[in-house]
């Protein structure tokens, strides 16, 4: 039976909670990614998604100008969008719950820690389709 720790994406990406929410827009499109494990003082302490920043960030039809807006977002930090509760899972669970887990919640991704709550990863829809593949037997 597969495990979380077979198919997760182990030292995922992270950024601190106090960096301000530009930061990480330019974090995520620089590493082509969707979600952001949240650190404070090096501890995992929450997870920012790309739809929490979009649902943070002023929309098309607001008044203000790109600057305003660039400026806005330059200020407010990580922490001010973030989920601080987000679902986890432990590397050793077995895969179908990770499955069972994002279905059910309807996730795109479940940060992974150990006993401690210390981060060790990251599963995604993106891995959970890997090991689909694999036990299809049409390879990763």
């Amino acid at each position: 039976m597969y495990k979380v720790l077979d198919w997760m994406t182990p030292d995922p990406i992270t950024i601190e909670a106090n960096a301000s929410i530009i930061e990480a827009i330019h974090l995520m499109k620089e590493k082509d990614i969707r979600r952001l494990p949240v650190t404070c003082n090096g501890a995992y302490c929450g997870l920012l998604t790309e739809r929490m920043l979009m649902e943070y960030t002023p929309g098309k039809s607001t008044p203000l100008d790109t600057w305003e807006v660039h400026y806005l977002l330059s200020k407010a930090t990580v922490a001010d969008a973030m989920n601080p509760h987000p679902y986890t899972i432990r590397p050793d669970a077995p895969l179908c719950e990770a499955v069972r887990v994002m279905h059910d919640q309807k996730l795109n991704g479940i940060c992974v820690t150990d006993h401690s709550g210390n981060l060790v990863g990251v599963v995604t829809t993106t891995n959970l389709m890997q090991a689909l593949m694999a036990l299809c037997g049409t390879g990763v």
